[in-house]
C-alpha cells in the first residue's frame, strides 16, 4: 500500500513548516531514517528524517513552500507497487494535515506542486475540522495566527469580531484571551488596540514574515501587554573581571585550551546570582509561582532571521570551561540553523548581551513565560572617582534586569543585581 510521509512536529509550537530544501529525487528508494529535507520551523531550520522507507514516486511540496502540520510531503511506493489511480482522491482520504493549516492559494504562491493537483494542503473535499470565524463580517478571510484560531475555537469566540493588534492587523494569542477576559464570546466587537499600517510607496519592499519572526512579534508582543515589567540598572566595576580573564586566557593559551570571553564569565555570575536570590529563577503560573530546582540558562543569540534562546540547562553544575564551550557550540548551530526543539526547551532565565554591538546599556524584554532577563552593556574605560577622591582611570559596565512584578519584587532583584557586581568584582568567588 502507498504510504504518506507528513510534515511532523519539529517544534513544541510549530503549526506548519517551510521546506527549505529537498535531498531525495523522484524515483529514489529510501530507508527508514534517511535525512530527506530540510525544514524551517517557527525557532530554527531542522533536517527532517524519513520515518517509513521505500520508492519515492511523487514529491508533492516544491521547496519554498508552507506545509501544515501533519500535511502530505511524499508518496511512497512499495517495490513493483503500483500508485494510486487518483492521486488528489488518496490524499484526500489519508491525510492527516493540520486545521491550522493556511488556505491553498498562499501553498500555490510559494510554488508547490500544481501538476497533482495538490498544493501543499487538503483539497476542498478532505473533511476538516470547523476553523473558529474563518471570514469577517465581509466575507474576507480573517487573518489570524493558528494559535489564535485555536484558541478563539476552544473558548467559542469568534474571530471576524476582534480586531487584529498583531502585525498586518494579524489577530494573535493576546487579542482573542483580551476577548475572553472581557466576557465577549462573539457577541461584540473586542477593543484591541488597532495597528497603524505604514504607508508603503512603489520603491519600498514588502518583506513577508518568517516563521522565526511571526513568533518573536507575537510573543514579545504578549511579553510587553501581559507581564509588568520594571527595570533595574547598576553600574559595575569591571577592572577586576579584565585583569582576571587576562591572567585565565594567558595561562589557559600555554596548555593550547580555551579562550574565554567576557559573556563565560558573565554567564556563571548570573547563575551564581540567581542561586543566591532563587526567586528571580521562577515564573508565574496563574495561581502559583514556579520556583525552579534548576538554573536553565537561556542565552540570547542573534542570528540573521532574529533571535534564539537556546538553554544551558542545569548551568549551576557546569563548570565554567563547560559554559563557555555550550556557548561556542550553541552560537555555531544557531549560524548554521542546526539546534533542535530541545534546544530551546525549559529556560527559567535569560541572558542578552549586547556589549560586542557597542551598546552601554539597555532594557530588555522578558521571554516568557520566564520572570527575569539581564541585559548586559560594554565594557567602557572612563574617568572614575577612587576612594581617596581622585580620578582615575576605571573599566565599568552597565548590567541590568527586566522582571516580572507578579513574581519578583524590586528588592528580590536588587539583591540578584548585587550578587552580580560581587561576583564581577571579586571574579575568583565563581571559581569556588
Amino acid at each position: 500500500m502507498p504510504k504518506l510521509i507528513n510534515m511532523p512536529k519539529l517544534s513544541d509550537t510549530m503549526t506548519e513548516g517551510t521546506l527549505v530544501k529537498w535531498h531525495i529525487k523522484e524515483g529514489e528508494t529510501i530507508d527508514l531514517g534517511k535525512i530527506i529535507a530540510d525544514v524551517e520551523t517557527d525557532k530554527a531550520t531542522m533536517e527532517m528524517e524519513a520515518f517509513d522507507g521505500g520508492l519515492v514516486h511523487k514529491i508533492l511540496i516544491k521547496e519554498g513552500s508552507k506545509v501544515p502540520l501533519g500535511g502530505p510531503m511524499v508518496l511512497l511506493l512499495a517495490p513493483d507497487e503500483q500508485p494510486p489511480a487518483d492521486l488528489d482522491a488518496y490524499l484526500a482520504e489519508n491525510s492527516n494535515a493540520s486545521a491550522s493549516k493556511k488556505e491553498g492559494k498562499e501553498d500555490k504562491k510559494d510554488g508547490s506542486s500544481k501538476k497533482s493537483g495538490f498544493s501543499g494542503v487538503l483539497p476542498p473535499s478532505a473533511p476538516k475540522r470547523k476553523a473558529a470565524s474563518a471570514a469577517s463580517k465581509n466575507g474576507a478571510r480573517v487573518k489570524a495566527s493558528p494559535l489564535a484560531r485555536k484558541i478563539a475555537e476552544e473558548k467559542g469566540i469568534d474571530l471576524a469580531d476582534l480586531e487584529g493588534s498583531g502585525p498586518g492587523g494579524r489577530i494573535v494569542r493576546a487579542d482573542v484571551e483580551a476577548a475572553q477576559s472581557s466576557g465577549r464570546s462573539g457577541g461584540g466587537p473586542a477593543k484591541s488596540v488597532q495597528t497603524i499600517r505604514p504607508v508603503a510607496g512603489p520603491d519600498d519592499e514588502r518583506i513577508p514574515l518568517t516563521g522565526m519572526r511571526t513568533v518573536i512579534a507575537e510573543r514579545l508582543y504578549a511579553s510587553k501587554t501581559q507581564i509588568p515589567h520594571f527595570y533595574l540598572n547598576i553600574e559595575v566595576d569591571a577592572a577586576p573581571l579584565m585583569a582576571f580573564r587576562k591572567h585565565v586566557n594567558e595561562s589557559s593559551e600555554k596548555l593550547n585550551g580555551n579562550k574565554y570571553s567576557v559573556n563565560d564569565f558573565v554567564l556563571r555570575a548570573v547563575v551564581r546570582a540567581a542561586q543566591a536570590v532563587p526567586a528571580v529563577n521562577a515564573s508565574f503560573d496563574g495561581d502559583a509561582v514556579v520556583q525552579f530546582k534548576h538554573v536553565n540558562l537561556s542565552v540570547a543569540i542573534a542570528v540573521p532571521d532574529g533571535l534564539v534562546t537556546p538553554v544551558i540547562r542545569a548551568a549551576e553544575t557546569k563548570t565554567l570551561l563547560e559554559i563557555s564551550t555550550a556557548v561556542k557550540d550553541m552560537a555555531s548551530r544557531a549560524k548554521n540553523k542546526k539546534l533542535s526543539p530541545d534546544d530551546f526547551a525549559g529556560g527559567t532565565i535569560t541572558v542578552s548581551n549586547l556589549g560586542a554591538y557597542g551598546i552601554d546599556q539597555f532594557s530588555a524584554i522578558i521571554n516568557p513565560p520566564q520572570a527575569a532577563i539581564l541585559s548586559v552593556g560594554s565594557i567602557r574605560n572612563v574617568p572614575v572617582v577612587d576612594e581617596k577622591g581622585n580620578i582615575v582611570a576605571g573599566q565599568r559596565m552597565w548590567v541590568g534586569i527586566s522582571a516580572d512584578h507578579r513574581v519578583v519584587d524590586g528588592a528580590v532583584a536588587a539583591n540578584m543585581l548585587a550578587e552580580f557586581r560581587k561576583l564581577i568584582e571579586n571574579p575568583a568567588l565563581m571559581l569556588v
